[in-house]
């Protein structure tokens, strides 16, 4: 039969197989280009922290967490390849005490990975016996060349130990850890939270012989920090006091 006597039937069937191939076609091309870049972006989203100083560890975490401000993670080694990596041994390039609150996921913070950084977290991001004991493991085994303690605005911990009110079970045996901050703060919400920051490196430099050392020696850089959970930048703190000789 020519095409002039086909059925109006005959050119909706063929009209509507064009639109399906065109359809599959378009969403085979997003899918392939889409794996394209997933395959592109995964590639590009290694990152190598060997052989560096504490000075040049500590910019590295700055510079994830600038990524992670502007809007542009890598999302560095965070796939199965790298689990695997590191599955036999780990070396982390810094160690962190911060905060149990669920809004500060520190290696997504400051942009890291699987086996990137050592973190220990607790409430009001205290250095107790059990936190200091962890990151002595941290620094002198593991190797890691950073110790860094992070507090974060709006602070429950650190609320609370300020209203210092009666509480259920153990938490206000947080506070003891807490309430000379809150003293040199003043009354400041804000400035307690940088002062706990400041309280707890201190801790950590005076509790630990181990860490002292290693700090002493230049082989360890003390470093703080507050995460604003409006912006997601990580305000540094000065502790200069216990950044002592860094390599």
């Amino acid at each position: 039969m020519c095409q002039a006597h086909r059925s109006p039937l005959h050119h909706a069937g063929l009209q509507s197989s064009r639109r399906h191939w065109m359809a599959t076609a378009v969403a085979g091309g997003a899918a392939a280009t889409w794996a394209g870049l997933a395959a592109s972006r995964g590639h590009a989203a290694r990152l190598s922290h060997e052989n560096l100083s504490p000075k040049e560890a500590l910019e590295q975490l700055y510079v994830g967490n600038r990524r992670f401000v502007a809007g542009d993670s890598l999302a560095p080694n965070r796939d199965i390849p790298r689990l695997r990596e590191v599955a036999p041994r780990q070396a982390p390039f810094a160690a962190f005490l911060g905060c149990a609150d669920s809004r500060v996921p520190i290696e997504i913070v400051f942009d890291q990975g699987f086996g990137d950084l050592f973190v220990t977290r607790i409430a009001g991001n205290v250095a107790a016996t059990e936190n200091i004991a962890s990151l002595e493991f941290s620094t002198k085994v593991l190797g890691a060349k950073v110790l860094y303690v992070l507090g974060h605005t709006s602070c429950g911990a650190v609320a609370a130990a300020a209203k210092a009110e009666p509480v259920p079970g153990q938490i206000s045996a947080l506070f003891q850890h807490i309430r000379p901050a809150i003293r040199a703060a003043k009354g400041d919400p804000d400035a307690a939270v940088r002062e706990n920051v400041k309280l707890q490196a201190q801790t950590l430099v005076e509790a630990s012989t181990v860490i002292s050392q290693l700090v002493a020696e230049g082989q360890v850089l003390v470093a703080g920090g507050v995460f604003d959970l409006t912006t997601g930048r990580v305000e540094p703190v000065a502790l200069d006091d216990l950044v002592a000789k860094p390599k």
